[in-house]
């Protein structure tokens, strides 16, 4: 019996019996994606909102990476109840500090300057918001979901990385 199963594993794995020009990577991609679309098919409104999401981006925008949150970095309260949520962005020399509670955010652009910043939350157009000549800003409701920060200083445009309040 072994010797059957043997000469039957040999038959099936034979690496020597295949040959490159007859198997095509792309006709394999193209069945195993038609596969996936009738087995796991993406949602109609989750590719809506990816469509959507790329549309907000900037080409020209540079990405303010997150360097502080207080949810992950600031040491815990003792009864402490409804503590604000800070957030620190850079971007090159830019900074943007926002303080997010349940009342609405108000935030900081270091150095000081005046800056247009539209809060964008997901496909649905965002509250548009001005820095004065200090960099202060603010509004008086909180993100409704999760936000992300355009800012438009001058010449430049910086958008900040995408955050839950």
């Amino acid at each position: 019996m072994s010797d059957m199963s043997d000469d039957l594993n040999d038959d099936v794995f034979d690496e020597d019996g295949w040959n490159d020009q007859e198997f095509d990577a792309g006709l394999l991609e193209e069945e195993l994606r038609q596969a996936a679309a009738v087995l796991d098919p993406v949602p109609a409104e989750l590719q809506q909102i990816a469509v959507d999401a790329y549309a907000l981006h900037d080409l020209d925008a540079r990405v303010a990476e997150l360097t502080f949150d207080s949810l992950v970095d600031a040491l815990p309260v003792r009864g402490a109840g409804d503590v604000p949520r800070m957030l620190t962005f850079r971007a090159g020399e830019m900074t943007v500090d926002v303080e997010v509670t349940g009342h609405g955010l108000m935030g900081q652009v270091l150095p000081p300057q005046p800056a247009r910043i539209e809060v964008l939350c997901g496909p649905r157009p965002g509250s548009s918001l001005t820095a004065d000549d200090l960099g202060r800003f603010t509004a008086d409701a909180p993100p409704p979901g999760p936000f992300a920060l355009r800012l438009r200083t001058g010449q430049d445009v910086v958008v900040t990385e995408w955050m839950r309040a």
